[in-house]
């Protein structure tokens, strides 16, 4: 790699990770990214993971020593690196919060130290049990309670979100924060929870789509492009520092229904069965109803909004 200066990329060997790697090199930017592996894979860089402007740093952040010195030489930071999917979120909420606290503080402390600026993936979690019809960025947020392992996904995020706003404050920090609605698309895996992808791979194989609870809970897929685009477009919006951004599609669907798009757009011959919320996870698992983005902010600040349709993103997902 040339001396230029690199885009860090903590966590881009994840499902989104990995798809903004790839645009990053397009785009013709140095590339150095951080990653664990504890849930991301290899395989979401392996279109690219000879190219010579990639640098791959098998590490947790709290563990790479020379972390601060490619802080200080940074272009830009974008913090992706977290846990994924609710099932993993209700078996090991410990490691949750432990990581999430540890590794966020550490970048952002590194970060304002330097200067550099850089953007903050949180989560649509925070909305938490909030029954409004679409969620702005300025919303009141009602988490669930700390007895439900469930929630502490969601207050991790928020503890992230404060902690990052309170270095822009007090240290200058030059920092964005991207509230991620359900983003879906190739490579993703059903691995950890995943609704789409698990739903794809069932009717491919013409197994039974298995929808928990009564279905009738909502949600807005978005395809991981778009989502990269938004990223990419907030990189490069100064006005866009210490502001909160949702990114997400609008186009709302019952998970009911989206097994029943899953099967017709797939033409398969799966059954749709549904589960309990207390055998599918733990008793007492609470799950939010709606979960629909308000976007008209980041359209403002970026001119962008999140257009694909579902069945195109299902057709999209499912020719890999």
């Amino acid at each position: 790699m040339s001396k230029d200066k690199s885009i860090l990329v903590t966590g881009g060997a994840g499902f989104i990770g990995g798809h903004l790697v790839e645009r990053l090199l397009q785009d013709g930017k140095q590339v150095v990214v951080i990653e664990d592996l504890s849930t991301g894979s290899l395989d979401n860089l392996a279109a690219v993971a000879r190219h010579p402007r990639l640098r791959f740093i098998h590490s947790k952040i709290s563990d790479c020593k020379e972390f601060p010195k490619l802080v200080a030489e940074a272009e830009f930071i974008f913090h992706l690196a977290a846990t994924v999917g609710v099932e993993l979120v209700v078996q090991s909420a410990l490691h949750v919060l432990e990581a999430s606290f540890k590794e966020t503080q550490m970048v952002l402390h590194t970060a304002a130290q330097h200067s550099t600026p850089l953007i903050l993936t949180s989560s649509s979690e925070v909305y938490g049990k909030s029954a409004k019809a679409e969620f702005s960025e300025e919303d009141d947020l009602l988490i669930g309670p700390p007895s439900h392992s469930r929630w502490s996904y969601a207050c991790a995020k928020l503890t992230d979100e404060f902690l990052a706003l309170a270095c822009a404050r007090e240290k200058h920090l030059p920092v964005t924060i991207a509230r991620l609605f359900n983003t879906v698309g190739p490579r993703q895996t059903g691995r950890y929870g995943m609704v789409l992808p698990r739903f794809i791979a069932a009717a491919k194989t013409d197994e039974p789509l298995k929808v928990y609870g009564d279905g009738a809970q909502s949600r807005c897929f978005c395809l991981v492009h778009d989502v990269v685009e938004a990223l990419i477009r907030l990189q490069g919006c100064p006005q866009a520092r210490s502001e909160i951004f949702n990114i997400g599609s609008t186009e709302e669907i019952s998970i009911l229904e989206l097994a029943r798009l899953v099967v017709a757009t797939l033409d398969s011959k799966s059954e749709i069965t549904l589960i309990p919320y207390d055998q599918a996870y733990a008793p007492g698992f609470d799950d939010m109803r709606r979960r629909k983005p308000c976007v008209e902010k980041l359209n403002k600040f970026i001119n962008f909004k999140p257009q694909t349709s579902l069945r195109d993103i299902i057709r999209l997902t499912a020719a890999v």
